[in-house]
């Protein structure tokens, strides 16, 4: 079962961050507070949102965060995939098609036109899971990043 999250979901949401750090070998990259999700997600103006996965007992499998893009091509809004997860001991049920599902009916009944996101090239299980769905590798583009000391520099 999909659904959106609520805020009780946020303690599970931060632990599941955690994890899929872990999992990227980044875990000390992973700085966000619960407090930090829950603003983001529930606060006086929502940046983000988010959906839960549950398995059929009800105990929370993955979850996926999202935020809107825009396409000044397109010409309209789009949904990037910030974060997608399946907890390990329920891979392969489902549960992240059903996630990828879910945002790609929101882009649908809302006229949006892309659903994109990022994965690791070493990532080979979920590359293969993603190119299954039709989804293809934007390889032409780089992603650039600024943050820390390059960020503050910048912007100051």
């Amino acid at each position: 079962m999909i659904r959106t999250a609520v805020p009780d979901d946020v303690p599970v949401i931060h632990e599941m961050v955690r994890e899929l750090a872990a999992y990227e070998k980044a875990l000390h990259e992973a700085k966000a507070t619960e407090e930090q999700l829950r603003e983001a997600l529930f606060g006086e103006r929502p940046a983000a949102f988010a959906h839960i996965a549950e398995t059929d007992a009800g105990e929370v499998a993955g979850f996926a965060l999202w935020f809107l893009n825009f396409s000044t091509w397109r010409g309209v809004h789009g949904i990037y995939l910030e974060d997608l997860y399946v907890r390990p001991q329920v891979r392969g049920g489902g549960h992240g098609k059903a996630l990828l599902t879910e945002l790609a009916r929101i882009c649908v009944a809302r006229g949006y036109e892309r659903l994109e996101w990022s994965v690791l090239n070493w990532n080979a299980p979920s590359i293969s899971f993603y190119e299954s769905l039709g989804a293809k590798p934007q390889d032409e583009w780089t992603v650039y990043r600024l943050t820390d000391g390059a960020l503050a520099s910048l912007g100051s």
